[in-house]
């Protein structure tokens, strides 16, 4: 078993799979299973890691890779071949699973409960606050209640310290996102799984799952770019599964 699967209600057509750093071949800082290629890891190491991913899935899968820029872009085309500038992707073609990578950041998965539909978004808080959750909802077309949310693996509220200027930012998008931030000497430390939440449910979504981990304290399970630095990226996916 590579990582972890999601305890959420998703279709039993829906596969989502998210990664820890154990196992794997990168040795160093990157040490484990990680999977991000543009970290200065070996490529031909992380090459082997992500196909080591993809044997999890079913046979045929293929995985949409992204290079993520904190924006706020989505992918609907699913060319897995390439590698978008993008933050979030979605897809509805059996065995096409969505993928993104974080190291602190957060990652949310979607689907629909027909498991006609899904999506990964990466969300750090810049992107978080420019609205890409949002951007990605919009091209599902389905009432929020028929929608559901996973919130993956992040940087949790005791480690993850901000300045004023980015409570500011989210509390000028949402008055409500001030209870996210609790005042730490001259900075804040935020909630970014409050955060998500906050913003999901303000566009009707109640089915919210997730976020019960903190990347920065949990060394031997998670990378975290804020505890190291230098080092590697987890992934979380989500795809549909062929028909039995």
């Amino acid at each position: 078993m590579i990582g972890f699967r999601p305890d959420w209600p998703a279709p039993l057509n829906v596969l989502a799979l998210s990664t820890s750093r154990c196992g794997g071949q990168s040795q160093g800082v990157f040490a484990g299973l990680n999977l991000g290629l543009h970290v200065g890891d070996l490529t031909s190491t992380v090459e082997a890691n992500r196909q080591h991913v993809k044997s999890a899935l079913p046979a045929g899968a293929t995985i949409q890779w992204l290079d993520q820029v904190h924006g706020t872009e989505v992918i609907t085309e699913h060319a897995p071949g390439s590698l978008p500038q993008a933050d979030a992707s979605v897809a509805s073609g059996i065995n096409q699973f969505c993928a993104v990578m974080t190291a602190d950041c957060l990652p949310v998965l979607f689907c629909d409960r027909h498991g006609t539909k899904v999506a990964a978004a990466h969300a750090g808080w810049r992107g978080l606050v420019n609205g890409v959750l949002e951007r990605t909802l919009e091209q599902f077309g389905s009432e929020p209640g028929a929608i559901m949310a996973w919130l993956g693996p992040a940087i949790g509220p005791s480690a993850f310290e901000v300045g004023s200027e980015v409570r500011a930012a989210f509390v000028a998008k949402d008055p409500n996102a001030a209870s996210a931030f609790v005042p730490h000497g001259e900075r804040y430390l935020a909630d970014l799984y409050q955060l998500a939440r906050l913003c999901l449910r303000a566009r009707g979504l109640t089915a919210i799952y997730g976020g019960e981990w903190c990347t920065y304290s949990d060394p031997s399970r998670f990378y975290s770019y804020r505890r190291q630095g230098r080092t590697g990226r987890q992934a979380s996916l989500i795809g549909i599964l062929p028909s039995a």
